[in-house]
Formats: structure tokens, C-alpha cells, sequence
């Protein structure tokens, strides 16, 4: 049995540093107060005041980049199509209606939050957020590509932007009838997919003019997996449909040690959850089914254009797939994987062959014009839905362009993009997280 990754693709916590640090601030935030921390302010006299001034600025820009918060909508219906959660609970998503010349597009956000791949392992999630609906917090904050500003997020601010809980371990791909009563787990991904977007058609997403399908990590690998049925449910209507995965492309690598390590861990994923049937059809007619939860595999014969954002360095990869906890026993890469900066000459040269094999493993989507990428060289996972990451003064850029502009002008036929970073450290708007040594890394 393979060494498993953690139960989520985002289970780091970064380390706050700054001005802002009190208030969960990023580092971001601490360079946009800078100039009001300054040592004239300082000479003044009046710490004080200071110290007010910082904490009123960073409450706006918290304010800013978080959102207003959303609430959560329990589908109580889907019980009835068996499409529930890994504890039986009923799915739930969170939506913030559209409005002005937005009132008819619909952007549908997949959530992440890894995988698992076993009984044991599925148990584990059975009474957490990613495993029950009634452990999910009643409201959560839209920011990046969910905010409903405009100097945020012009190309989406007034869709129905919408957020799909994901509590189903296999980035909603699983259909197992049977019920094991003595675990009493459901795995039921793609019923769930397909009873949310039933409902969100009957609530008007059906009269869609734009429709896109977005997500996050294993979000971000069932907006790939699930691209082609997605525009399925629009036609033969005239919607314009458009895919768009962040951080989900999972690449098909040997570990350090030269271990098979995530095929094998994707296998297990496709047998426990009974995922081949929902696969797409494309890949598994000539592929094996767990071959085919590899996006490199798959990709090619999409049909519906889809946009790739994703770090060639992508952390949470090189992290658990790339190095895992089991390919470095002694714990030789740890301070290098919470913060690239750490890295010794030796280890960033096996990093920038991670980086090769990546590009070799995506390259063909530049060969499709519908097809859009941004791959740049920073050390992140995740950054369509930060909004330090998505549209701020100090996002990352390749080409002068943030993603929040890439993917728009992608969107909207302004201009086509497909552009990769060159390799780190090259990419000066790049900033790494620190991530806290505290938290286990498997």
C-alpha cells in the first residue's frame, strides 16, 4: 500500500509576518501598508497613533482582499438521488447571485481539498468539512476569482459565482451503490456533481449566456475531468461554456526514490470510489481507468477550451507526490519544502527537474488556440481563489498580466494566452509562502 498524502491539498498554515500578522494578514498586505509604517510616522512621537493607523489600514485591506462573507445552501433533495457525502449528509454549495449585465452568466467553483484513497483513510474525512456537510461552516468569505468587486475580479465580479462543497474524497468522480454498514461511507462524487448542477439549471443557470467551471487542486482536477460533461448539460443552446483549473494538474512522476508513489495512490483513489465509469470515456477507451485521473492523460481530447493556472513548482506536488514523507525518511528536505529558499544547490536542481517533467507532461495544450495557460515559477498551490494571488498590486506576472487579467481576456476572445515562466528564482513578483514548521508534512 502506498504511502498516502494528507487528507488535504491545503492543510499547511502560512506564517504571517508584518504589520498585518495580528490580523492573519499575508506578507502581500505587509508591502501595501509599508509606506504608512514609515519611519517618518515613527518620528513623530505618537507610536500610538502608529500602531492605529496600521491596524485601520490592514482591517480595510483584509476587508478588501476576504470578501462578505456567503452563505451556505444545504441540498436536502439530492438525499433522495443517493448523491451524498462521505457520512450520508446531503451536498452544499454557497452562491452569490449575479447581477447587472452579470445577472445571466454562472461561474461554478469546485473546491479542494485532496483525496481519499481507502476505507481507512476515507474514515478519517467521514466527520470533517471534507466529509460531511454538517461539519461545513455556514458562511465563508468569496475572494480571487469569487469576489463580487470589480477592481477585484473584473472579468466575474456580478456572475452567480457559486462554490461546491466537496466532501466525496475523489474530486466527485466515485459511484459505489453499496453501503459497507459497518462504515457506514458513501462514495458517491459524481452523483453529487450531477444533482448540483441539476439544481443549479433548474434555478436559472439553464438560461446561461456564459458559463464557466472552475476549481482549486482536486477542484481544480475535476474542472478537467468534468470540462466536457459540464458544457454537455448546455447544449444544444448557445451558452458560451469555458473550463478553468487552477492547481490541478496532477502530474504522473516517480518520486525521489523512484517510486511509483501517486500512480499507485490514484489506482486505490479509482478501485475504492468506483470511478472508471465516470471518467472520461475519451481517455479510458484506451487507457487504464486510473490513468486517466491524470490530467496529461486526459487533456488531449478535450474538446471544451480550458485554461491552466498552476506553479511549476507547484508545493503541495513537490510536497507529497514529488518528495514525499516516505521517499525522506531522515527529513533531508524539510526545511526546503517550507520554503524553496532553503533549498541547498543539489535539491533545486532535482526541483528544476520536477519543473522539466511538468512542462513535458502539459506541453501539448499549447498546440490547441482554445486552450490558455499560465504556468508560472513561483512556490505556491492554489491561486485563483487568493486574492493576493488573483488581482493585487503585487500578484504574481508573467507578461506584465496577473491571472485575473490572463483568464478574462482568455475568456472574453481579447486575446489569446499561453505563457510559461521561466525557472526559478527568475520571476522577481514571485512570493513564497513560509509555511509552518509545525505542521506535519506526510
Amino acid at each position: 500500500m502506498p504511502h498516502s498524502p494528507p487528507v488535504t491539498a491545503n492543510h499547511y498554515t502560512r506564517v504571517q509576518r508584518g504589520p498585518c500578522s495580528e490580523l492573519g494578514s499575508s506578507h502581500i498586505l505587509h508591502h501595501s501598508v509599508s509606506a504608512i509604517s514609515s519611519p517618518s510616522l515613527r518620528q513623530m512621537g505618537d507610536v500610538r497613533l502608529g500602531q492605529w493607523l496600521n491596524l485601520l489600514v490592514c482591517s480595510v485591506l483584509l476587508l478588501k482582499a476576504t470578501g462578505v462573507p456567503v452563505g451556505i445552501t444545504i441540498l436536502q433533495t439530492a438525499v433522495a438521488k443517493g448523491a451524498v457525502c462521505l457520512d450520508g449528509s446531503p451536498p452544499a454549495y454557497h452562491w452569490d447571485k449575479g447581477f447587472g449585465s452579470g445577472l445571466n452568466n454562472w461561474l461554478i467553483h469546485i473546491e479542494g481539498g485532496g483525496w481519499c484513497h481507502n476505507v481507512t483513510n476515507c474514515l478519517g474525512r467521514k466527520n470533517t468539512r471534507l466529509g460531511s456537510s454538517k461539519k461545513m461552516l455556514k458562511e465563508i468569505p468569496f475572494s480571487g476569482i469569487l469576489s463580487n468587486r470589480q477592481s477585484l475580479n473584473p472579468g466575474f465580479y456580478n456572475w452567480n459565482r457559486i462554490k461546491v462543497r466537496y466532501c466525496d474524497g475523489s474530486s466527485f468522480t466515485g459511484d459505489v451503490a453499496a453501503v459497507d454498514p459497518a462504515t457506514g461511507l458513501y462514495f458517491r462524487g459524481a452523483r453529487i456533481f450531477r444533482a448540483v448542477m441539476a439544481d443549479l439549471l433548474a434555478k436559472g443557470m439553464g438560461k446561461a449566456v456564459n458559463a464557466v467551471l472552475s476549481g482549486c487542486s482536486a477542484g481544480g482536477l475535476t474542472s478537467i475531468l468534468h470540462c466536457d460533461n459540464f458544457h454537455a448539460l448546455f447544449l444544444p443552446s448557445g451558452t458560451k461554456v469555458k473550463c478553468v483549473s487552477d492547481a490541478g494538474y496532477f502530474i504522473n512522476v516517480k518520486d525521489i526514490s523512484g517510486a511509483q508513489h501517486v500512480q499507485e495512490y490514484f489506482t486505490d483513489i479509482v478501485t475504492t470510489h468506483g470511478s472508471a465509469k465516470n471518467l472520461p470515456p475519451s481517455c479510458t477507451s484506451k487507457l487504464r481507468p486510473d490513468l486517466c485521473f491524470f490530467p496529461q492523460y486526459v487533456v488531449p481530447q478535450i474538446r471544451t477550451p480550458i485554461f491552466y493556472v498552476n506553479a511549476a513548482y507547484d508545493s503541495w506536488q513537490i510536497k507529497n507526490i514529488f518528495v514525499p514523507g516516505v521517499a525522506d525518511p531522515h527529513g533531508t528536505w524539510r526545511n526546503c519544502k517550507l520554503d524553496i529558499k532553503n533549498c541547498s544547490p543539489t535539491q533545486l536542481k532535482t526541483m528544476q527537474n520536477f519543473r522539466l517533467q511538468f512542462l513535458s507532461a502539459i506541453g501539448g495544450v499549447s498546440n490547441s488556440a482554445v486552450k490558455g495557460m499560465f504556468i508560472d515559477s513561483c512556490y505556491l498551490h492554489c491561486q485563483t481563489e487568493l486574492q493576493e494571488t488573483w488581482s493585487m498590486p503585487n500578484s504574481p506576472l508573467l507578461n506584465k498580466t496577473t491571472i485575473a487579467r490572463a483568464v478574462g481576456d482568455w475568456f472574453y476572445d481579447r486575446t489569446s494566452f499561453q505563457k510559461i515562466d521561466c525557472p526559478y528564482p527568475c520571476n522577481p513578483t514571485c512570493h513564497a509562502p513560509i509555511f509552518d514548521p509545525n505542521v506535519h508534512l506526510e
